[in-house]
């Protein structure tokens, strides 16, 4: 590393304009260098800031905002000083940009390497030929398979963790002396992330490029950050090297965060007033799938042969990489997907498959709460309408009886009575998921099914969520069906575990004692992948290549 930094940042300010007119302030003079070589990340809790300093740093503000102070260099360019047409000549070259939905960065109907290539070819770095073998190279070090012509396929055709290592490569291509990092892990399961992790570190020693990783979590961010700034509120709390954040924190804001990846033992609590020794939910031997319906079977098959039991004030996880079945085993215990072959038995009555032919008190009795809150809540109703539908629905109320059990509902998820005025968009996305769940208690359950409920919020957020619903269960004799792919959160909720791979439970275990039980050797690779709060965890982490490549689904 040399003297001069690549990037210098001085008391930088973001300021947006509400619909109201009013200025808000959203990024409070922040100031920090980062050196050649060097990988910073930025961490803090949703809306602190994080990403929107990071596409400041390749010249863009989002719509509404606009950089009101301060300065950033990136080498020789003030990005603050330039027009757009210049920001332009810089991105991709200079700066380049991995986003945290490479699904969504890619055109889905063009091939791979015409998008990889696309920013070489633009700026006119090198002709067609030499771009593409650049391309393979860097598919190569990402460690794609078929490096030779994967970037022949469609995105479509390719999984997840492929597609977020090929938005790397896009990224890369261009040989920038800055590469952003925005939560590019985030949708990934965890045996996926590390993989990605990995590959993302080799680049990056490999051509000591500069980084910048946004993220919440501090347990990827440990495998891969020099340094570490911390963010509330879009101002710098703390600033350090990686070891002295996670080890010898100084500022209360961090050691909170900190606190939030603290594992949490679950307490199973004792149901009232219900007959413990019968199950609330059995499901026998289901089967359930997609498409089109041939000899009463479709033809894409996912859940086989699923079988398990949930006995009231019980809390079950299941757990599993991105397409082992688990959101659709909700979906078919819902009867949102009806099943088409097996039982599933509610409180010791057989469910129609399809949700349809339920009863209203089976629909009532068991709720499902879904993993995006912006595309469950209708953007055009208020929080008040929301909640108001279910109970006039199953409860028959109306006027002044619902209005005044909606601010029950809003004062049970800890939120105050005004947001009933406001539209999903308004809220934040915790806020929103305690709409989803309150809209769920709304129909007064003793089940309620999660989908991932927390997986696209920051930590704080999520570990506030899982308190939120220890205190409900308590209060309100519930049972939860818990489905994540993030062990400490199943752990920190429930008392046993389904583990699924391909659509099949592979074991049950008890959720205090999953690690130490674990015996099929899935259960054994996806406990060993979970990060750990370590900057050393990757490089010492020693997995089996043969188990590995076994249950490879990158």
């Amino acid at each position: 590393m040399t003297d001069a930094p690549l990037v210098s940042v001085r008391d930088f300010k973001v300021g947006a304009t509400t619909d109201g007119g009013r200025k808000i302030d959203i990024i409070r003079g922040v100031s920090f260098d980062i050196a050649p070589g060097e990988i910073l990340a930025l961490i803090g809790e949703s809306g602190s800031g994080k990403t929107t300093i990071a596409l400041s740093l390749l010249g863009y503000t989002r719509p509404g905002c606009e950089m009101t102070g301060g300065t950033i260099r990136v080498g020789e360019n003030d990005v603050t000083a330039m027009s757009e047409t210049e920001r332009c000549k810089l991105r991709g070259v200079e700066v380049s940009y991995v986003p945290q939905s490479a699904a969504a960065a890619f055109n889905p109907s063009k091939r791979i390497m015409d998008q990889v290539i696309e920013i070489a070819l633009i700026h006119k770095l090198m002709p067609r030929a030499e771009a593409e073998e650049h391309a393979r190279s860097l598919f190569r070090a990402l460690a794609l398979p078929e490096p030779d012509t994967i970037g022949n396929r469609y995105p479509h055709q390719v999984s997840g963790g492929q597609l977020q290592r090929l938005s790397a490569a896009m990224a890369l291509i261009g040989d920038p002396k800055l590469v952003v990092f925005d939560e590019p892990t985030t949708a990934l399961d965890v045996t996926t992330q590390i993989e990605v992790l990995k590959a993302f570190r080799s680049v990056l020693e490999k051509t000591n490029m500069s980084g910048v990783y946004v993220s919440h979590d501090l347990a990827v961010v440990a495998q891969i950050a020099d340094r570490m700034i911390v963010l509330k509120n879009g101002e710098v709390q703390e600033e350090g090297t990686t070891e002295q954040i996670l080890h010898a924190p100084a500022h209360p804001y961090t050691r909170e965060l900190l606190a939030a990846f603290e594992p949490v033992q679950h307490t199973p609590i004792e149901a009232r007033g219900r007959d413990v020794d019968h199950p609330l939910l059995e499901v026998i031997g289901l089967h359930a799938g997609y498409g089109r319906v041939e000899n009463r079977e479709p033809t894409i098959k996912v859940l086989e042969d699923v079988s398990f039991t949930l006995k009231p004030g019980r809390n079950l996880g299941v757990i599993g990489e991105s397409g082992s079945g688990k959101s659709t085993l909700a979906r078919a215990i819902a009867g949102i997907l009806p099943a088409y072959r097996g039982s599933v038995l509610f409180e010791g009555h057989e469910l129609a498959p399809d949700l349809q032919n339920r009863t209203k008190k089976q629909l009532q009795r068991a709720q499902i709460v879904f993993q995006l809150a912006d595309t469950a809540l209708n953007p055009a109703q208020s929080i008040g309408t929301i909640l108001a539908r279910p109970l006039t629905f199953y409860h028959g109320l109306r006027g002044a009886a619902r209005d005044k059990r909606v601010n029950e509902l809003l004062d049970m998820v800890h939120l105050p009575k005004s947001l009933r005025h406001r539209l999903p968009g308004e809220l934040s996305g915790g806020q929103k998921q305690r709409i989803n769940l309150a809209r769920a208690l709304a129909a007064d359950p003793v089940l309620i099914l999660c989908d991932e409920i927390t997986s696209a919020l920051d930590t704080v957020v999520a570990a506030a969520i899982l308190e939120l619903m220890r205190d409900l269960q308590n209060e309100l004799n519930l049972s939860y069906m818990f489905i994540s792919h993030d062990l400490s959160t199943v752990e920190a909720i429930c008392d046993d575990v389904l583990v699924m791979y391909k659509g099949a439970v592979v074991e049950a275990l008890p959720a205090a004692r999953m690690s130490a039980d674990a015996q099929h050797p899935y259960s054994k690779l996806l406990i060993s992948s979970v990060p750990q709060l370590d900057p050393n965890w990757l490089t010492s982490l020693e997995q089996d290549p043969e188990l590995v490549a076994a249950f490879s689904r990158r």
